[in-house]
């Protein structure tokens, strides 16, 4: 305990010490990975309940799932936690066997019991991610009898349709897929609620990390986990620092305080690109920049409302400074390198184009709204930049700036005008985003179902046909075809202003080596880093 506490209140000084001068250049321990980011968005560490980025890097880090994939090739699935699957003849069912020999951080072995549990658990507490399960045909009411253990390291998992297997393998690679300690979760349940408020705070995994300690906007402390399966993490911990300001973490980075910097702006990297002690990354992610605009919002429920606003944001001129390096263009709900990708970009910065459609909707002088805003440098920047071409066409936009937690819980409650947001795929199928975006199967305020379309209030019983659809064809080039289609009305007519592609940049001391910038956040991995 003395040692983790002299850990932390190093890491804290790093504030002070990075707007001192000094004499001589700071280093971090050599066993210990510090990384400053704003991790503001941390809601729960539970695997049943994590649906956002910060948090669902944690858990890639912390907790296996059954399979796995190549980070640098999708289509290359592999088993971790199972060491194999069949599939039935009518495809309806997957039979999955537990590798033998793995364990958990706590030391108790891996088996089927603990994947059934796992799988069921989330399915029957019914968290934000459990629609990546429950859309299989799973129900709090029918799990048990579907999600079955048939031996010691066997069980079955079977789904109402014969869905494509990828499909199913890609989601299964999710946070909430990840399996728990069986043991450990039901000695801290309470309630019956499957040891949930335990773990939303606490660690019942199996991966390179164990997550020793997570204090809100503060810090979150990982610990090599000795009873991993795979090649023991070279660092004996690795410690995340709540630090939004981009000016502080390229200073802290610069000095040694720190060895990744996460939240570096446009400026920072520009700065630090020529300074030889440090590397700057990029990777190109799966994660879309948008605008949602609740449809319960008056003004914002009328289509021609939803296509004027597509017209006020200057996309590029965003891209190009306050984005610089970090984003591309692109305005539609399937990232680039998905199957099905749309990749046209029709709309740009046209005030007279946003105006005409603002008089045809009844309203020539414009109206006010509201906009929830994160309160990052670079959200506050595109929200603010957003807010002056809105306002070229008489649109008012209040923005009302809140941290993660404060942003998210409101956003999900359907309580928001406009919300500035940030979306990456669950897995690595077009179904991911296809589902959020393009799917809402009950608009209702109790509605079990709760995809982004849902928390916008838009209501699309059609289109939620055609994603339906598209999730059965077998032939992946029609498959790819009823996306484009899908995507093109999505464009058009949707309460989404779909903005960007984000590309993901940090800065790294040049000791720093093995970190591995993935296509999602929980792929991004320091299981290998050395120093």
């Amino acid at each position: 305990m003395n040692q983790f506490h002299t850990l932390v209140a190093a890491a804290s000084l790093a504030l002070t010490t990075a707007l001192t001068p000094l004499t001589a250049k700071a280093e971090t321990p050599p066993d210990t990975l510090i990384q400053a980011w704003s991790i503001d968005d941390i809601i729960s560490l539970d695997p049943a309940e994590v649906f956002e980025f910060t948090a669902s890097e944690i858990l890639g880090n912390s907790y296996q799932g059954l399979v796995g994939y190549d980070v640098n090739d999708v289509s290359n699935i592999f088993g971790v936690v199972a060491e194999k699957w069949d599939i039935s003849a009518d495809g309806k069912t997957f039979t999955f066997t537990i590798r033998p020999g793995m364990k958990f951080a706590s030391g108790n072995p891996i088996t089927a019991e603990d994947a059934v549990f796992s799988l069921q658990r989330a399915v029957k507490l019914d968290k934000s991610p459990a629609f990546i399960l429950t859309q299989f045909g799973l129900s709090a009411d029918n799990v048990e009898e579907k999600i079955r253990q048939t031996g010691d390291m066997t069980f079955e998992f079977e789904m109402d349709q014969a869905y494509a297997p990828t499909l199913v393998l890609y989601c299964l690679t999710a946070t909430v897929g990840f399996i728990v300690d069986k043991k450990v979760a039901m000695e801290h349940e309470a309630d019956g609620d499957f040891g949930y408020n335990w773990l939303k705070t606490n660690y019942a995994g199996s991966g390179a990390f164990s997550i020793r300690d997570w204090r809100a906007n503060e810090v979150v402390v990982l610990e090599r986990n000795d009873n991993y399966s795979g090649d023991k993490a070279p660092m004996a911990r690795a410690i995340y620092r709540h630090i939004p300001e981009a000016s502080t973490q390229r200073l802290l980075l610069e000095q040694g305080d720190i060895d990744i910097a996460r939240n570096l702006g446009a400026e920072e990297i520009n700065a630090l690109s020529s300074n030889p002690d440090i590397v700057i990354e990029s990777g190109v992610k799966g994660s879309i920049y948008y605008l949602g605009l609740s449809q319960k919002n008056e003004y914002l429920s009328k289509p021609e409302v939803r296509e004027a606003m597509k017209y006020l944001v200057d996309y590029q001129a965003i891209a190009d400074t306050i984005m610089k390096g970090k984003v591309q263009v692109h305005q539609a709900f399937l990232p680039k390198g998905f199957l099905g990708a749309l990749e046209d970009t029709p709309y740009s910065l046209n005030v007279e184009k946003a105006k005409e459609l603002l008089a045809k909707a009844g309203l020539p002088d414009g109206f006010s709204v509201t906009m929830d805003t994160r309160n990052t440098p670079e959200i506050t920047g595109m929200a603010q930049a957003i807010q002056q071409t809105m306002a070229q066409a008489g649109i008012k936009m209040e923005l009302i700036p809140g941290d993660g937690q404060q942003t998210l819980t409101k956003y999900r409650a359907r309580n928001h005008d406009i919300y500035i947001g940030r979306w990456g795929p669950d897995y690595q199928d077009p179904h991911t985003n296809a589902d959020t975006f393009a799917r809402n199967p009950n608009n209702a305020d109790d509605a079990t179902s709760k995809p982004l379309a849902w928390r916008n209030a838009w209501d699309i019983p059609e289109m939620t046909k055609m994603a339906d659809a598209a999730v059965l064809e077998a032939d992946a080039g029609k498959r790819a075809q009823m996306y484009i289609d899908i995507q093109k009305e999505h464009q058009m007519t949707s309460p989404f202003v779909i903005m960007f592609q984000e590309i993901e940049v940090l800065g790294r001391r040049a000791n720093v080596k093995g970190f591995v910038v993935g296509p999602s956040f929980n792929d991004n991995s320091f299981k290998a880093v050395t120093k």
